[in-house]
């Protein structure tokens, strides 16, 4: 929180007394023609900390933000679905390295958000939520969606924050900007009363009180709205320097001493490393991992940090490397299940575990596994020194070598009912371009493509992360088209998966902000039917149906709708891939239907 003295603190506790007695009016002074309102402060003061764009589903709480924004030269870009605004400025924040700001009305408005927030907790993306509520004086008193919202979001937020003056406004969203980015990113909620933003005037007329107050009731509201507004003046946009931990002195050369003993060194590279975002970061990032000399395993959002071929990146047969390394390096990434809680490493290695938040560096520790050094604090802080391994390092790349021919052998195999995911793939890989950013949004057919694709260079794959949220895709696509304009986006969305965002087409279309979707239509939830079916003898619940339309449905939303049915052999699939690639390069959202055979590529696959 922010360094407060003993004088600010015992004024900010005597607020409930100053606000009975109405005494603010005597120590601030009132400007009723002030020329600017709450919303305008707001924008003004996103813009002076280099804010860019909002996501957004209107409503007439949060109406004077939205304008503010679009007078401050913010640009506003609205979504069909509340939850997707909260993706888009998850997506925007990874790609930019700035907090993502996202701006929603009260009640169902905010709740509408949940979902996103969590995720945005648990990828450690810095969030802004600003969330409209009911007006100051009105508050408990049954006005419009007026709930206990900050309730609702403390547990998924490193902070809730509500103003209840106008005077407050420019310093509290600073607050949040800074506590969002500061040490482990997450989410802030801030929630502003719909009087605080509106013009002086209006919000006294719409409290009751035309002209000169009446009665003694009348009175009482003038005066309490003078309060709102009293002491609001001008002043420069001052952004709060961002704190980051950084591992101590001593912690680092003993790092480097293991690194430089080590024979069979790994590196394990999670989606933490990445933070707090933005191209700058990613390249000098992979600068510090190549001068290692290290092989390196990426996961999440790290997937594409040394590009396609380098020699030091591998993606098969981590787990027997787990299994002889003498030293594992986990660098941002977590002893969670994606690394079966630690079971995967060896007992007989040196572990060394970099990462931001204290909890994770000891999660499971002890039980399957033990750490020989942990430092607290960013992965890009913590590198150092290089190891010489050139024998264990043609080792894994023979192996890689083995594993790669092996898993794309399936490519020629035919499956029934439809394309092999394997085959698509494969394909798609050939023409993606340094352009290319990939946004995984499914099951079974994301966690395929995670095993072929090769993301070319650094923030050119983004998923959900650790909390494994299906409708990610639309809101995804919107922020990162956003912040990187140039760039060719694909979104990879399972044919469950893509009814949560496959609306967000429409906004991408009226923005101007278009991306391509794969569709992969196996006809069910893949990943549980396969698994279900096997363990329990059952798919219910499990099916959809197969012969749904997906492209047809994208056209109506104003994108190009194309399909690759079943029986499409390898050119056709090729060519219907370049022409949403060039048909995307002319400015036009691309949808494309491909219908998917029966696959077990990943038999086995569900965790729980």
């Amino acid at each position: 929180m922010l360094l407060r003295s003993s004088s600010t603190r015992l004024w900010n506790a005597l607020s409930p007394v100053r606000r009975v007695l109405n005494l603010d009016r005597f120590f601030y002074k009132l400007d009723p023609n002030c020329p600017y309102h709450g919303g305008d402060i707001v924008a003004k003061t996103l813009k002076g900390h280099g804010i860019s764009q909002v996501f957004t589903l209107t409503g007439g709480h949060i109406s004077p933000i939205l304008t503010g924004c679009e007078a401050a030269g913010v640009r506003v870009i609205d979504t069909r679905h509340e939850v997707s605004a909260a993706f888009a400025a998850d997506a925007a924040c990874r790609m930019s390295g700035k907090p993502g700001v996202c701006v929603v009305t009260a009640g169902p408005g905010l709740t509408n958000t949940v979902t996103a927030v969590k995720n945005a907790q648990m990828a450690e993306t810095a969030v802004v939520l600003i969330g409209g509520a009911a007006p100051t004086l009105l508050k408990g008193r049954g006005a419009l969606q007026d709930v206990d919202q900050m309730s609702v979001f403390r547990s998924l937020c490193k902070d809730t924050i509500r103003v209840t003056r106008v005077r407050d406004l420019q310093d509290k969203v600073t607050e949040a900007l800074w506590i969002a980015a500061s040490n482990v990113p997450g989410p802030v909620m801030l929630e502003l009363p719909v009087d605080l933003l509106y013009p002086y005037q209006l919000v006294k007329e719409m409290s009751g009180v035309k002209g000169k107050p009446k009665g003694l009731t009348q009175r009482y509201i003038s005066l309490a709205v003078d309060a709102l507004f009293a002491g609001v003046k001008s002043k420069s946009v001052d952004p709060l320097v961002v704190l980051n931990a950084t591992p101590k002195p001593n912690a680092l050369k003993k790092l480097r001493k293991i690194v430089e003993a080590a024979k069979r060194p790994v590196m394990v590279i999670g989606s933490q490393a990445m933070l707090p975002g933005g191209s700058i970061h990613a390249e000098l990032l992979a600068r510090a991992v190549r001068n290692m000399k290290i092989p390196v395993f990426l996961g999440g959002m790290s997937r594409g940090l040394l590009g396609a071929d380098d020699s030091l990146f591998f993606r098969q047969a981590r787990k027997a490397a787990l299994k002889e390394a003498d030293l594992i390096i986990l660098a941002g990434a977590v002893c969670d299940f994606r690394l079966d809680y630690g079971r995967t490493l060896s007992r007989k290695a040196a572990v060394v575990m970099i990462n931001r938040s204290s909890n994770q560096l000891s999660l499971n520790h002890g039980i399957f596994w033990k750490a020989a050094l942990k430092l607290e604090g960013s992965v890009i802080s913590s590198l150092g020194s290089s190891a010489d391994c050139p024998e264990w390092l043609n080792q894994l790349r023979e192996r890689e070598e083995k594993e790669e021919t092996k898993m794309l052998s399936g490519t020629s195999t035919e499956l029934e009912g439809g394309i092999n995911p394997v085959l698509l793939f494969e394909i798609l890989d050939t023409i993606l371009t340094d352009r290319s950013i990939l946004i995984g949004d499914g099951g079974d057919f994301v966690g395929t493509a995670s095993r072929i694709l090769r993301p070319r260079k650094p923030l050119s794959w983004l998923d959900p992360g650790a909390y494994g949220t299906l409708g990610v895709g639309g809101g995804f696509a919107l922020g990162v088209k956003a912040v990187k304009p140039d760039s060719e986006i694909w979104v990879l969305w399972g044919d469950g998966s893509c009814t949560y965002s496959l609306a967000e087409i429409e906004p991408s279309v009226r923005h101007n902000l278009p991306f391509i979707a794969i569709i992969g239509n196996d006809g069910a939830w893949g990943q549980i039917e396969r698994d279900q079916s096997a363990m329990l003898g059952s798919d219910t619940g499990c099916l959809l149906n197969k012969s749904t339309p997906y492209h047809a449905v994208a056209q109506q939303f104003g994108a190009v709708g194309l399909c690759i049915p079943e029986g499409a052999g390898r050119e056709e699939i090729e060519r219907t891939l370049k022409l949403a690639q060039t048909t995307h390069a002319d400015g036009k959202s691309v949808v494309v239907n491909v219908t998917l055979g029966k696959s077990k590529f990943r038999s086995g696959s569900i965790s729980l």
